[in-house]
């Protein structure tokens, strides 16, 4: 890879580092401030209230994606990268001065759903812009390498999340940390928003999107609802292919600490040291999925995962409930995220590459925001609603069915990893892209189920 796509795959890494950090966050943290916002009551109970807050910003991400996706495609992906950013440093300072109950009552909650809901649409657009951005900056050979640095660098803002927490956990006390350390986090989140912007804002555009910016008739049809709909069955399969990796990875990042801590037992500090461990080994393994993909294909990586997504999840949680100390914690954890890396290393470059260039920002966020807003955000929420129901393996099953559902959907989908992300149509003749014949051969048709 030459060193202009390095650097661009840097600065969109960098950038969406900083967006997930304050995404993640607030999940991290959620556990110290949940009794902020809310009356006395049941720990569980504030924590449901807390996670369906988290719940309300994935509801937002359709709308975000819909938003900024038009952006991306009209705009360009260095324009709706930067409105990303500026919307998260915005959300991340009001949680930083929000009010709690005992000053203003439900008003702090209120502010935070306020927050939460520019953090929806935010998010909405990034992992689509960011996606595009990262798939069309990389070279066809090195698509599937360059695109997992996206879950790389969400990755990396999770585990600067958690080093931060254990670092205040180690500094502050308790109390402390439940009356005001909490705030620090969406703090520094702000200023690193603020940073990224000027970085965006620096930042070179795709040459797949700039050589396809004056297209005549299909450049009316950029980032619309219509020319989305002539793709329909790309936008369906990208709902049904995130479905089960969606649930799976935020059973095993956002909701593990929790799980670890309220159901297996662990303190707190033990089961964020888990989280922070399994983090750094996953994050590693994302380039190299993603650089066995473009060996082998997109299939043989989703398919994998669906299957042993399907057939482990249930001992997985069922042994982590019983797990009792480190060691044994973060070797199931470990099993599982390995699992998981066959969806997260290359789920952004299977998504780009399904939709030509004039709709492609546009086609990844709605419909990724979509199953993400019914699968990804609630995950945490339904996971609670079983353990407060007293039938807490009912979410594992859950799990296992959600990964099971996406297996049917890889086993009959094609290969995406040969299309030519040049394809500039936005209307239904694009729909089953092309394929490039490995010897410089003709195109020939692709279908994508």
């Amino acid at each position: 890879m030459g060193r202009e796509h390095w650097k661009k795959i840097w600065v969109g890494s960098a950038g969406n580092m900083v967006e997930w950090f304050d995404w993640f966050v607030y999940a991290s943290f959620a556990t110290y401030f949940a009794g902020a916002f809310f009356p006395e009551g049941n720990d569980t109970a504030k924590l449901m209230n807390t996670a369906g807050i988290f719940a309300v910003g994935f509801f937002m991400r359709p709308v975000g994606g819909w938003l900024l996706g038009r952006v991306g495609d009209r705009k360009g992906r260095k324009a709706a990268l930067t409105l990303t950013v500026t919307l998260m440093s915005a959300s991340a300072l009001l949680i930083a001065v929000a009010p709690t109950y005992s000053v203003a009552g439900y008003g702090g909650a209120a502010v935070l759903l306020v927050a939460r809901l520019l953090q929806g649409l935010s998010v909405g657009g990034e992992y689509a812009a960011s996606a595009t951005y990262l798939t069309e900056a990389s070279a066809p050979e090195h698509r599937g390498f360059a695109s997992s640095f996206q879950y790389v660098s969400m990755t990396a803002g999770q585990i600067l999340g958690l080093g931060l927490l254990l670092v205040l956990q180690h500094t502050l006390s308790a109390e402390a940390l439940h009356s005001w350390g909490w705030r620090i986090p969406f703090v520094i989140g702000a200023l690193g928003a603020a940073v990224v912007f000027y970085l965006r804002r620096t930042m070179l555009e795709t040459e797949v999107y700039e050589t396809t910016a004056d297209d005549g008739v299909a450049s009316e049809q950029k980032g619309t609802l219509k020319a989305l709909w002539a793709h329909r069955r790309e936008a369906f399969l990208v709902v049904a292919l995130t479905m089960g990796g969606t649930v799976a990875y935020y059973t095993y990042t956002t909701y593990l600490t929790k799980y670890l801590s309220n159901s297996a037992g662990l303190p707190k500090q033990t089961a964020t040291l888990v989280s922070f461990c399994a983090l750094i080994v996953f994050a590693c393994l994302q380039p190299l999925a993603g650089r066995l993909s473009d060996r082998i294909g997109r299939r043989p990586l989703l398919i994998t995962f669906a299957v042993g997504s399907t057939l482990l999840t249930v001992p997985i949680l069922t042994m982590l409930k019983h797990a009792g100390s480190f060691w044994p914690a973060l070797g199931l954890s470990l099993l599982a995220l390995v699992v998981v890396t066959g969806y997260t290393s290359i789920n952004a470059c299977v998504k780009a590459e399904l939709f030509p260039t004039g709709i492609r920002a546009l086609g990844v966020a709605l419909p990724y925001a979509v199953a993400n807003a019914l699968f990804g955000g609630t995950a945490e929420y339904v996971a609670l609603w079983f353990k407060d129901a007293g039938v807490e393996s009912g979410f594992y099953w859950y799990v296992a069915g959600c990964a099971a559902v996406s297996l049917v959907v890889y086993l009959m989908m094609r290969e995406t990893r040969d299309i030519d992300l040049g394809r500039v149509g936005t209307d239904g003749a694009g729909v089953s892209g092309e394929k490039r014949g490995q010897a410089g051969g003709s195109p020939e048709r692709l279908p994508v189920a």
